[in-house]
């Protein structure tokens, strides 16, 4: 099965690159020219099998009015997903989320956030603590039917990297996670103490859900059989109407609000 994934993987690959090779040209002639990501997608058809983990898609972005390539990626998540509601979820969404249904140190944390990614690293764990489901970076797309990757009793399903770490661009969780709970209540203490040192990743991101996994058993999953970033887009696409919105040029010492 693996090889059969690991080809998928491989041919999605070399197919979103001449798209994205492509869309430069498109770009080039049409360069106003924008799609919709919808707010919300019914599944194309309901399976009857109980899934622990609820078969709902989570994702967000500073806009969903998107180039080519972007919507590409949608396109394909939704075509491996088909039996799986699709929710994008907007900055003021996020926002008024968080104010109904956090704590109230939960959401002061949040607010002190300045940077759209480190909102969004937030916003996922809670959103999937509370609601549960998967959640998938803008620019990443699954390599295979999430329903034959995510089997009907997991609890959870994280991506592993090459080095043995956990990323957080792909987050499969039921409801009331402990590991979860526990990524949030370190993001909310990082805030409260400025922690901010070595930027988004260690404040929000990777690096905070690798800390509440610790040494904890979790089902986890090779990223090349599972899921991919940037084979249909790119920084220069995914933010053409955002330069420099990308979280990797955000300044340290203006993550946070005082």
């Amino acid at each position: 099965m693996n090889i059969l994934v690991l080809f998928s993987n491989r041919f999605i690959k070399v197919f979103a690159n001449i798209l994205k090779a492509f869309s430069y040209i498109f770009h080039f002639i049409f360069p106003k020219k924008r799609f919709i990501i919808p707010l919300h997608v019914e599944p194309f058809f309901v399976t009857k099998q109980e899934h622990t983990i609820p078969k709902i898609i989570w994702q967000t972005n500073y806009t969903n009015v998107v180039t080519l390539p972007v919507y590409l990626n949608y396109l394909c998540n939704r075509l491996f997903c088909l039996d799986y509601e699709y929710n994008y979820v907007s900055t003021e969404d996020r926002e008024l989320f968080l104010k109904e249904n956090a704590s109230k140190e939960a959401y002061e944390a949040f607010m002190k956030l300045t940077n759209g990614a480190t909102q969004a690293d937030f916003w996922r764990l809670f959103t999937l603590n509370h609601n549960g489901g998967i959640y998938l970076d803008i620019d990443a797309h699954v390599v295979w039917p999430l329903s034959k990757i995510i089997k009907k009793d997991d609890k959870e399903l994280f991506i592993r990297t090459k080095h043995g770490t956990m990323n957080n661009y792909f987050i499969a969780s039921a409801p009331n996670s402990l590991i979860l709970d526990k990524a949030l209540k370190i993001i909310v203490d990082n805030i409260q103490n400025k922690r901010i040192e070595d930027g988004v990743f260690s404040l929000t991101g990777p690096t905070v859900l690798n800390q509440a996994i610790a040494d904890t058993p979790v089902n986890n999953r090779l990223y090349k059989y599972t899921a991919i970033q940037g084979s249909f887009t790119n920084e220069y696409f995914q933010y053409i109407d955002k330069p420099k919105g990308k979280w990797i040029h955000a300044d340290r010492e203006s993550l946070l609000r005082d």
